[in-house]
């Protein structure tokens, strides 16, 4: 061990008594963990020279990620469950290129674990550069983003979910130009659709546009905590809309490459589940970590709880009465998940939400705003899918017909706070056994609320009965879940930018809801 690697090694031991953690050279890192395995997403301010991930006793070298060896990730197999283990990132001469850190392995499936503690927040992207008309702040600022974090954070999550949206760079539909000012386009540049997405200049443009939303946002926060990032519309760079102009969803080959480069290079993939698939869409590509998932992900905490994680955007279909938000293979999966009652809790966590509507295209539902200003079905919102919403109905089903187990499904995407239960869907009758359906608050929204362009707050959908315990509040924030083998707790935390930043860091639930198993 050099001079330099055992100084960093005694300032890792004195963090755990108030020193700061030292960076170096490293501008990013995002873990994610099973119960065997930890995936490390690094990038660097200085490229370094054949980094290996050093954990415990064992080196694994890095694989580049990016064309210019900037980026780096990082798989280690073969770990004890339930453990924290030691990480340290040296280059290829030893030398320590940032403090040692730990990330703690989940208890292996067959553990009854006692507690669980999972972070939960939305739409934390946005250029903190951009403004809306009138010079109105689109997204919150940096430094308020970080605040967030870090309170949320103090509560000591075993696992944070990212739910959606870390990316605001629309192109076409909604995007640039016009949509972004001309000096902010100087210092990004303007992707081009006939080149690849990575090893062109093209490149540069994606590293430019992400590290104002994802690398600076997140730094090396989260080093120590696993964490699980969903993929929605806006992070395959267009919003969900439908019109004569374009449909944009599912994902064009041009989109579909950049959702895919930013995931390579900022954010861990999901690690594989003996009980998930390995063939399931966008899992097993040859050029990622063997066997792990780009769309669909589990978090499996022992015997205690499993989270399903699904992207509702990349493969959706426009296949009319036989249309599908995800594919029936993922379908196949959540409803076999939900029969494995050897697990205390499921979670569905989606992407999409369901309950509410925006009136937005790409929702479960059939709501439109009518001329009256209103959410309405009795007015045909074009090129809305019938099968969508029969599909809803049967992953509601699944989970209102588990026994013994809470049905509960939390999602993002409509920046705002939210509790409803599901006594109905379009053709289900839910009553004996409602759906829990929670929102879990935005982090980065600025004050130009969505309700802005939309010209409504989201509501639930006409077509559906629901018992709405917390109408949809647009307020920035986040959810934090906790587990035990008897109940389920939910608590909500929210902030506005009119409370002061101070008022963050003293941040406690505004509401907190507990489910106990039946």
């Amino acid at each position: 061990m050099d001079r330099r690697t055992f100084l960093l090694s005694a300032a890792s031991a004195a963090t755990a008594n108030g020193a700061t953690w030292q960076s170096g050279s490293v501008a990013h890192l995002l873990p994610t963990a099973s119960h065997n395995r930890i995936l490390l997403k690094a990038s660097f301010r200085e490229k370094p020279h054949a980094p290996v991930l050093r954990v415990g006793k064992r080196n694994v070298a890095g694989r580049m990620t990016d064309t210019q060896g900037y980026f780096w990730s990082f798989d280690v197999d073969g770990l004890a469950p339930g453990q924290p283990h030691t990480l340290a990132l040296l280059d290829g001469r030893k030398k320590a290129l940032c403090d040692p850190w730990q990330v703690k392995t989940f208890p292996a499936p067959g553990e009854a674990a006692q507690r669980f503690r999972l972070l939960i927040y939305t739409c934390a992207g946005g250029d903190e550069r951009l403004k809306a008309a009138g010079g109105v702040s689109n997204f919150l600022p940096l430094a308020q983003r970080h605040r967030l974090f870090d309170r949320a954070l103090s509560f000591g999550p075993d696992a944070v979910v990212g739910n959606g949206d870390h990316i605001y760079w629309d192109l076409r539909q909604t995007g640039a130009p016009p949509r972004y000012p001309e000096d902010i386009l100087a210092s990004t540049g303007r992707f081009v659709r006939t080149l690849p997405a990575l090893g062109t200049p093209n490149e540069d443009v994606l590293k430019r546009v992400c590290e104002q939303q994802i690398g600076k946002l997140y730094g090396t926060r989260f080093r120590g905590t696993p964490v699980f990032f969903l993929q929605d519309d806006h992070d395959y760079f267009e919003n969900d809309d439908a019109n004569a102009q374009m449909v944009t969803y599912p994902p064009d080959h041009f989109m579909l490459q950049l959702g895919r480069g930013t995931r390579q290079l900022y954010f861990p993939e999901f690690l594989p589940d003996a009980a998930r698939p390995l063939g399931l869409p966008g899992a097993s590509a040859p050029d990622k970590p063997p066997g792990v998932g780009e769309s669909f992900g589990t978090i499996r905490f022992g015997n205690l709880a499993e989270v399903a994680l699904f992207d509702c955007r990349r493969y959706l279909s426009l296949a009319g009465p036989n249309a599908w938000i995800v594919p029936p293979e993922v379908e196949g999966w959540l409803q076999a998940r939900a029969a494995d009652t050897r697990v205390g809790h499921l979670v569905n966590l989606s992407s999409m939400p369901p309950v509410y509507s925006a009136g937005k295209w790409g929702d479960w539902y059939p709501d439109i705003l009518g001329p009256d200003g209103k959410l309405t079905v009795k007015v045909e919102k074009p090129y809305y899918q019938q099968g969508w919403l029969k599909q809803h109905d049967r992953l509601m089903q699944t989970l209102s017909e588990m026994k013994g187990r809470i049905p509960i499904w939390i999602s993002g995407d409509m920046h705002a706070h939210g509790e409803a239960r599901l006594l109905r869907g379009a053709q289900v009758d839910l009553r004996r056994n409602p759906v829990n359906v929670f929102l879990s608050g935005a982090l980065g929204t600025g004050t130009g609320w969505p309700s802005g362009g939309r010209r409504t707050r989201p509501y639930p959908s006409q077509a559906i009965e629901v018992e709405e315990r917390l109408p949809a509040l647009e307020e920035n924030g986040f959810l934090i879940a906790d587990f035990t083998p008897e109940a389920i707790t939910i608590r909500f935390f929210r902030w506005l930018p009119k409370q002061g930043e101070e008022a963050i860091d003293r941040l406690e639930p505004f509401r907190t809801t507990e489910m106990k198993r039946g």
